[in-house]
């Protein structure tokens, strides 16, 4: 286990891309950074805390969530809004983000600050952005909204709820909705976080609170192994590089002796990662082509 970069906040949202490397987001501090495999950090857009989730997109820039769903340009001009949270119906913001093999984003929807520490969070819902721009709720009654990733086949969609420590799944329909959310494992160790599968079928979940790393799993729910980091607080994982062996791991400074504990980690899987496809779902204002 490689250490590429430290001192940042709480790391969530990691995304690779092959021109620039792993992208990440600073939720506490704020910013989205890029690392190198050889380590060179660089500094992608500086504003706006909050980013739990990011997704690449084919037009360029940068599908992001938080406070809502929106749409960075590469060029540094304003965000564009896709999702608004909408808190009179308990909907305060969104978290992790993920995209299926057509370009459809889903988004995981937030009943509760997942920060504060004076109360729970109450259940949100799972949302899905269509390549037109539409939204629908395809998921319910999630306590706590994390990892999105889907099988090899596209046909499960498995998602973290953390307070339930539970990765659940959901099969997935060709227009994009989900059958019944039923549990796939439940963690023990630490509450899942993020989460990807490789193209054997294994689900690697990021263990937070306490977790010390990734907890990897058969297609079955079988546990596979544990791959440390040296830090408690694990966020979420990517796969990465030319061959997607390069396995990315980020985490938060709970647990450590900083408010800056955060780090990036990187070691090498025998077997590659699922790539992740770039968001093809419509930008408002921009024109189509």
């Amino acid at each position: 286990m490689e250490t590429l970069t430290e001192g940042y906040g709480l790391i969530e949202g990691p995304v690779w891309d092959d021109g620039r490397g792993l992208l990440f987001s600073d939720v506490v501090y704020g910013g989205v950074f890029a690392v190198t495999r050889s380590g060179d950090v660089s500094k992608v857009f500086d504003h706006r805390k909050g980013i739990g989730g990011m997704a690449l997109h084919v037009e360029g820039g940068w599908i992001v969530s938080g406070r809502n769903i929106a749409y960075k340009p590469d060029d540094g001009g304003p965000s564009i809004s896709l999702l608004e949270k909408d808190e009179s119906a308990g909907l305060v913001g969104f978290n992790d983000i993920t995209t299926d093999a057509k370009g459809r984003v889903y988004a995981g929807g937030l009943g509760g600050d997942p920060l504060a520490t004076d109360q729970e969070p109450t259940s949100g819902d799972l949302f899905l952005i269509d390549v037109d721009g539409s939204s629908r709720v395809v998921g319910h009654d999630i306590r706590l909204t994390n990892g999105l990733g889907f099988s090899p086949d596209g046909r499960t969609l498995y998602h973290s709820d953390s307070i339930r420590r539970t990765v659940m799944r959901y099969a997935v329909h060709d227009n994009g909705s989900l059958g019944n959310k039923t549990p796939f494992v439940s963690t023990d160790g630490g509450a899942p976080d993020g989460l990807v599968v490789s193209e054997d079928g294994a689900v690697w979940v990021a263990l937070a609170s306490d977790g010390h790393g990734v907890a990897v799993y058969e297609s079955d729910g079988t546990f596979r192994e544990l791959i440390e980091i040296p830090v408690p607080m694990c966020t979420s994982v990517c796969f990465g590089g030319d061959d997607l062996r390069d396995l990315y791991i980020v985490s938060g400074s709970d647990g450590t002796n900083s408010e800056r504990g955060g780090g990036v980690y990187v070691t090498r899987s025998e077997v590659p990662g699922v790539g992740v496809t770039r968001a093809r779902v419509r930008i408002p204002l921009v024109a189509d082509k």
